[in-house]
């Protein structure tokens, strides 16, 4: 598969969160079947800058101290360069991905590179200030604005409308990358009329889950959408009821997919009760028995590395990722998420998401 990296500005709008910013800049990844890849370098999950800006604070900061590990040296299995496949009809469905809230756009790589061997063109999105750091194609890495923002929500309604605009500014960088995939001249040349707006869907982790749930309510472009345990209500308590999103209080009539970790499920997850109860469309709930919240990111291989090497605890790691196997979380994820998409991008049904599979003991139908 291939990757390319566009950089978006959005000139209609002021950056929501640096005010002298008169316009919203993004970086977002695409990846796409390739016809070949030799010769062309396999991509890294961060670029220097991003690297820097995650080792000096990200989500794990409090849990992986400094230096133990090197955030750039990480390659993805995307290759750099490598020329769009020929495609067939309406070319390929298309499938957005937006990370959880303070993450980079890299650390859905894992699943963002399966999508793409299997025929997707995958769109990574950015969400600019949020994100640790995210690095420009002048060199220029815009540093998150987080930990000051979350400094200054003292009040449980600060809190509450902090939560707000997160999720509304990541709906609105959504919408915004949507638009400009549909305009020809925002996109690399071999691209250009290779991707099937008519076919999109979106997947995130955490926040990220919460936005595909949330755009695909509030723009009908999106088809389908993948919340991997992201909580849908403007709170912080998973079982609290109060200050609900829109998706929440008026459900979906759209295919929608929820993966949460050990423990997180529609009966225990207030939002997701909610989203559950007033949704008439398709809807499943599979707990990937084992998994903490960070299991649904490329943490579930990284992090267990530091471990192998030594330098990390193994309690510290089940924090994190939990006591499920590596491999088996990686494969259980990928094949759900394929299989969610195959059937409702692609109208191709194996019958995975029928109930359980012997195959993936680790995933359990709630019901």
């Amino acid at each position: 598969m291939g990757i390319a990296s566009l950089h978006l500005v959005d000139g209609g709008r002021r950056d929501p969160w640096v005010a002298e910013r008169r316009y919203r800049e993004l970086m977002v990844s695409v990846r796409h079947p390739a016809r070949e890849a030799g010769g062309c370098p396999l991509a890294p999950q961060m670029l220097p800058g991003e690297a820097a800006a995650f080792e000096e604070w990200s989500n794990f900061s409090g849990d992986i101290a400094k230096g133990l590990a090197d955030w750039g040296a990480t390659l993805t299995h995307a290759h750099l360069g490598a020329p769009v496949a020929r495609h067939a009809g309406r070319g390929f469905p298309v499938v957005l991905y937006s990370p959880g809230a303070g993450d980079p756009r890299s650390l859905g790589s894992t699943l963002a590179d399966e999508l793409a061997s299997r025929g997707y063109v995958v769109v990574s999105v950015d969400h600019t200030y949020e994100a640790p750091g995210v690095q420009f194609p002048d060199g220029r890495v815009a540093r998150t604005r987080m930990p000051e923002e979350a400094g200054k929500a003292q009040r449980p309604e600060q809190v509450v409308a902090l939560l707000k605009k997160l999720t509304a500014v990541r709906v609105a960088d959504t919408r915004f990358v949507l638009d400009e995939l549909a305009r020809p001249a925002a996109l690399p040349r071999g691209l250009r009329g290779a991707l099937d707006l008519r076919a999109v869907g979106m997947f995130g982790q955490s926040g990220g889950g919460f936005t595909a749930a949330q755009a695909m309510h509030d723009d009908r472009r999106i088809k389908a959408a993948v919340n991997m345990d992201g909580v849908m209500g403007y709170t912080q308590r998973d079982d609290d009821p109060a200050n609900p999103s829109t998706v929440g209080t008026d459900g979906l009539d759209r295919p929608l997919l929820l993966m949460g970790k050990e423990g997180d499920d529609h009966h225990t997850v207030a939002s997701w009760k909610a989203v559950w109860e007033h949704s008439s469309g398709w809807h499943r709930d599979l707990t990937l028995t084992g998994a903490a919240h960070a299991s649904f990111t490329d943490a579930q291989s990284l992090v267990p590395q530091l471990a192998g090497a030594g330098v990390l605890p193994r309690e510290t790691v089940e924090k994190l990722v939990g006591t499920v196997a590596p491999d088996r979380s990686v494969a259980a994820q990928r094949a759900y998420v394929t299989a969610f998409f195959d059937r409702w991008l692609r109208g191709c049904d194996g019958g995975l998401l029928d109930g359980p599979s012997a195959r993936f003991p680790e995933v359990r139908f709630v019901r």
